[in-house]
C-alpha cells in the first residue's frame, strides 16, 4: 500500500461507486505493427479482443446485453460476434475522445436497468489501412486551414504547444521527459510496439513532424482491437476476477471547428475535475496512477495542469526528476502510452488502468496501486477514477 493520505478519506458515494469493469482484452500490438503490408479486418480485431475480455471475466457471450461499438458499425459487429438479441447497442465515432464516453455511457446503461453486462469494443486497421490521421477530410474552415499547414490534429496541437511555450517559457527538451517515461515503461510491456528505451539526445535528435513537434511526440498509428465489459458492482463480485470499482466518472465538450482550445482546454478540465473529485473524495495527490490521453506529447502537460495535478504552466517542470516514474511519487502512462504502447486512442489506457488497480500489471506494475485515474484533455474532456473494491 503506498504511502498516501487518500487512506484517511471517508466513504464514497453510495450512489457513485456501483459499477464496475470486470473483464478486458486487446490484441497484441506488437506483433501487429510487425508486418503493416497485412490486410487487417476491423471487426476479427474488434473479435479476438471481445473473447480475451469475456474470458478474463468468466462469463460466456450470452450473459451481455449491452454492446457499444467504436469506429465500428453495430450491425456487423454483432454478426460477427453471434450476438443478434441484446438490449442495448450504439454506435460511437473513430475519435480518440470516445474511450472515455464508451465507459460512461455503459455506466449509465448499468445504473439506468437498460443493460445488465455491456461491452464495449474498439478496433482500428489504421497502419494497415496507411491512414494518415489528417488531410483527408474537407472541414468547414478547410480552406483556411489547408493555406497555413494546418491539415491534421498533430499540427493543431503543435501550435498549441508553441504558444504554451512562449507563455510559459519552456525549453526545446520540455517534452523529453515525457518520452523518455513512456518508453521505460513500454520496455516492460510484452505486447507495446517500442521497447526500447530512449535518453534526451535520441530525442532531440528525432526530426521534425510539425514543429515545434518531433517525431517522438507523436502516437503510434497501429492495428489492433480493445474491449472491456461493464456491469454492476453486486453482480461483478460474483464473477472470476477482484471487480474495478468505477468509483466517478465525468465530462465536459470544449467545441469548435478546429482543435484548437485558447486555454489548452483548461476550463473544460477543471470544471470535469471538481465533479470528479467531490463524487470520489479524492484529490489529486491522493491518486496512485495516472493514465494520460497522449495522442501527442504536450496534450499531457495540458491534461496534468487542468486537472490540478501540476500547477499553471508548470507541467514540463513537474514531470522531471523522476516524479512520474512508476516507482515515482506520480506514476504516469504505466503501458508506454500512446507514444510507446500504440494508439488505440484511450482504450487501451483503459484497460491498464484496470490491470494496475488488479496487480496484474506484471513488472510494471506500481506497489500498492488501489486507485487510477484516466484522463482525456480533447474537444470532449472526460476522466474517471478506477478503485479497488472495498
Amino acid at each position: 500500500m503506498r504511502d498516501n493520505p487518500r487512506h484517511q478519506r471517508g466513504e464514497m458515494p453510495e450512489n457513485i461507486a456501483d459499477v464496475a469493469v470486470v473483464g478486458v482484452g486487446q490484441t497484441n500490438f506488437r506483433e501487429l505493427y510487425a508486418n503493416k503490408d497485412t490486410p487487417r479486418d476491423l471487426y476479427s480485431l474488434a473479435a479476438d479482443a471481445f473473447r480475451e475480455a469475456l474470458a478474463d471475466a468468466g462469463i460466456d457471450k450470452s450473459e451481455v446485453d449491452g454492446l457499444l461499438c467504436t469506429n465500428l458499425k453495430y450491425g456487423r459487429m454483432a454478426d460477427v460476434l453471434g450476438m443478434h438479441n441484446v438490449r442495448f447497442v450504439h454506435d460511437l465515432e473513430g475519435s480518440g475522445r470516445m474511450s472515455g464516453i464508451a465507459l460512461q455511457e455503459a455506466c449509465a446503461l448499468v445504473r439506468a436497468g437498460v443493460a445488465d453486462v455491456v461491452a464495449c469494443v474498439y478496433a482500428t486497421n489504421g497502419r494497415s489501412a496507411r491512414l494518415t490521421y489528417g488531410g483527408e477530410e474537407a472541414g468547414p474552415t478547410a480552406g483556411y486551414d489547408t493555406m497555413y499547414g494546418m491539415t491534421s490534429p498533430g499540427a493543431y496541437v503543435g501550435l498549441m504547444y508553441q504558444r504554451y511555450r512562449e507563455l510559459y517559457g519552456v525549453p526545446d527538451d520540455g517534452l523529453a521527459a515525457l518520452a523518455i517515461n513512456n518508453r521505460r515503461n513500454a520496455a516492460l510491456n510484452p505486447v507495446a510496439v517500442f521497447q526500447q528505451e530512449i535518453d534526451r539526445d535520441e530525442y532531440m535528435a528525432a526530426r521534425y513532424v510539425s514543429e515545434p513537434l518531433r517525431k517522438l511526440d507523436y502516437c503510434i498509428i497501429n492495428d489492433g482491437g480493445v474491449a472491456f465489459i461493464v456491469t454492476s458492482l453486486e453482480r461483478a463480485r460474483s464473477m472470476r476476477k477482484p471487480p474495478v470499482r468505477v468509483a466517478g466518472t465525468a465530462g465536459m465538450s470544449n467545441l469548435t471547428n478546429f482543435y484548437t482550445s485558447e486555454d489548452f482546454f483548461a476550463s473544460a478540465c477543471k470544471d470535469v475535475a471538481g465533479r470528479l473529485y467531490d463524487q470520489t473524495g479524492l484529490r489529486p495527490d491522493q491518486i496512485d496512477c495516472m493514465e494520460v490521453y497522449d495522442n501527442f506529447l504536450p496534450t499531457i502537460l495540458f491534461t496534468l495542469e487542468g486537472f490540478d495535478h501540476a500547477p499553471r504552466g508548470t507541467a514540463w517542470q513537474w514531470v522531471q526528476d523522476g516524479r512520474i516514474r512508476r516507482e515515482g511519487p506520480r506514476p504516469l502512462n504505466t503501458s508506454g502510452g500512446h507514444t510507446s504502447e500504440s494508439y488505440m486512442q484511450g482504450f487501451a489506457l483503459h484497460v491498464e488502468a484496470v490491470r494496475q488497480v488488479r496487480g496484474e500489471a506484471g513488472a510494471r506494475q506500481v506497489a500498492g496501486c488501489e486507485s487510477v485515474q484516466y484522463m482525456c484533455a480533447s474537444p470532449i474532456v472526460t476522466s474517471h477514477v478506477l478503485t479497488v473494491d472495498r
